[in-house]
């Protein structure tokens, strides 16, 4: 039998709502995934080092704050120092329709926003996965 799906979710900077990344873990997890949550306040580098040392499938970060643009190639980058860029990344919380475009370009590989129904965030992440296959 396969392992389940493992995914670190993350809040990076200082956005301190966390309710909606709390949702999204409890259905995560529901849905059979092992979920970490690293909690609120987190640097780039503490979520791609737990994400590594985790050795997750997904590093899901969560913003309001609006540095998405700036959060983003930092981790991507910290992920491919540390020779885990096959890891999938992906973003979810609330940003502008414009900054989707930007952040995919950069290879974030899926961006989830406020209104996305539980279910399709489960479909998006076995679906990733699924299509990456085995790491």
């Amino acid at each position: 039998m396969s392992r389940p799906i493992r995914v670190l979710l993350a809040k990076v900077g200082l956005d301190g709502h966390d309710r909606g990344v709390k949702v999204v873990a409890r259905t995560l997890r529901d849905a059979g995934m092992d979920v970490i949550y690293s909690g609120l306040h987190r640097t780039p580098e503490e979520v791609v080092t737990a994400a590594v040392q985790e050795d997750v499938d997904i590093l899901g970060v969560s913003l309001l704050s609006g540095v998405q643009l700036t959060v983003f190639p930092k981790i991507l980058a910290l992920l491919a120092q540390q020779g885990a860029d096959d890891l999938i990344v992906v973003a979810g919380g609330v940003m502008p329709d414009e900054d989707v475009s930007e952040l995919k370009r950069m290879g974030v590989a899926e961006v989830m926003l406020q209104d996305t129904p539980p279910q399709a965030i489960v479909e998006t992440l076995s679906r990733l996965v699924a299509a990456r296959g085995p790491r």
